[in-house]
């Protein structure tokens, strides 16, 4: 019986596990089919470095969009590494325990709350205090990367957190009885060790900030033009599908299926690097 019970399982999870590895072929099947042909229509440069998007000209540049993306990404990680890193570094070996578990569970919460609240939080209190300072429209690639980068928090802490506290203790002891200090320990000991595991975490910080829509949409002005400043409007590549994705039609609908082949590539490249890096860890 045990026996029979063990083979039904492991028949179970071969099919749960083919059905992943299916659904992510079907999605490529799907993306390339009906992107690559629009590529080849458009001109692979002119699609992928024109300056201009203009569909009822029959013009299909995303070079905005992708440089767009990278600025927004670039700023959400300037201004979330430093800090997340910090908290992970605190509450690994800082932090008392009393209010470790508030701590924590407040971390954790950030990582449910929905994209759309934190895009109404960037667009009620981000976006007017940048056009306050500013004097200009508050929506721009700066509100996006400050709202990025408090929503990418949560992946770099936890990750970063848990890459610390694998760190053997021998390391931190040994560093102490060398005449070390704490903060020396830490900082030329400890996270040295745990490079590995704080690199993986940049990247899945990454990974999150150049596939995030909605809040994006709300804070970051949404002009499909060449990024010139971080207080003037953008538009990313997740942005421009859904916002024109419900009226495109024919070569129109055909390019936003090939932007998104794009973005893909970009993730596709970002968790290869994860892998890559946990190969060699």
């Amino acid at each position: 019986m045990n026996r029979m019970m063990e083979k039904v399982m492991e028949i179970v999870f071969l099919i749960a596990a083919c059905t992943s590895v299916l659904a992510v072929g079907l999605i490529c099947v799907f993306l390339f089919a009906n992107g690559v042909p629009a590529m080849q229509e458009i001109g692979f440069l002119n699609f992928l470095l024109g300056q201009k998007w203009k569909p009822s000209n029959d013009i299909f540049g995303i070079l905005p969009m992708i440089l767009g993306s990278i600025y927004v990404t670039a700023g959400a990680i300037v201004i979330g590494v430093p800090v997340g890193l910090l908290t992970a570094v605190f509450m690994a070996k800082y932090c008392p325990k009393k209010i470790y578990p508030f701590l924590k569970s407040s971390v954790e919460l950030m990582a449910g709350i929905p994209s759309v609240v934190y895009g109404f939080f960037g667009l009620v209190i981000i976006v007017p205090l940048i056009r306050e300072l500013s004097g200009k429209n508050g929506s721009s690639i700066l509100a996006a990367s400050i709202l990025l980068g408090i929503m990418i928090l949560p992946t770099i802490v936890g990750v970063s957190e848990a890459a610390i506290r694998a760190v053997p203790s021998h390391y931190y002891e040994g560093s102490l009885a060398l005449g070390a200090t704490h903060e020396r320990s830490i900082f030329f000991v400890v996270l040295p060790a745990a490079k590995s595991g704080i690199v993986a975490a940049v990247v899945l910080g990454v990974g999150r900030a150049i596939g995030e829509t909605m809040a994006v949409i709300m804070v970051a002005g949404n002009q499909a033009r060449m990024p010139v400043s971080i207080i003037k409007g953008v538009r990313t590549l997740t942005a421009n599908i859904v916002i024109e994705m419900g009226y495109a039609a024919d070569l129109h609908r055909e390019a936003l299926i090939a932007t998104a082949v794009v973005l893909f590539v970009f993730i596709l490249i970002i968790n290869l690097s994860v892998s890559l890096l946990n190969r060699r860890n």
